[in-house]
């Protein structure tokens, strides 16, 4: 018997893979995990960095302020009762009454009438004999966010 002429056979057709497997997206969304934790690592670091350069700059133009005021009153400006702040420094750099104003503060660095650093912290200024940096002159710190660990203190 003779089997007629039929077409060959052909598999059904299939549309082409398109798509990703559940394994490539695993693993492309645990690349990025990684690059994201890497980038938010590094912003930390470089808003410190940008801290303490913020800090340095402000110390810089605070003691040139302060040297400019002895220039005119033959002294450094005097210690708040506290000794610790920069309360009596802000009166007299930046005199509300009339008078000349050695220093204008930039936003965000005078609260209370005392000059605060990037952290949020009162800086330190000492004058005279208290001066433990530059005796006979004057000390002006920032704790640079830690008032125990000296060792990284900004100073003038």
């Amino acid at each position: 018997m003779k089997i007629p002429n039929s077409a060959p056979l052909q598999r059904p057709s299939r549309p082409a893979n398109i798509g990703f497997t559940l394994i490539e997206l695993l693993v492309v969304i645990t690349i990025i995990a990684i690059l994201a934790g890497l980038t938010l690592s590094t912003m930390g670091y470089v808003q410190k960095k940008g801290a303490r350069s913020r800090a340095e700059a402000e110390i810089a133009a605070l003691s040139a302020a302060i040297d400019s005021y002895k220039l005119d009153f033959g002294d450094y400006p005097p210690m708040s009762a506290s000794n610790t702040t920069t309360a009596g420094v802000y009166s007299n750099l930046c005199p509300t009454g009339g008078g000349k104003v050695y220093f204008e503060p930039t936003a965000g660095m005078v609260t209370n009438s005392k000059f605060i650093d990037p952290w949020g912290a009162d800086y330190l200024y000492r004058t005279g004999s208290a001066a433990t940096n530059n005796v006979g002159f004057f000390d002006l710190i920032s704790t640079a966010g830690n008032s125990n660990d000296t060792t990284n203190w900004i100073r003038n």
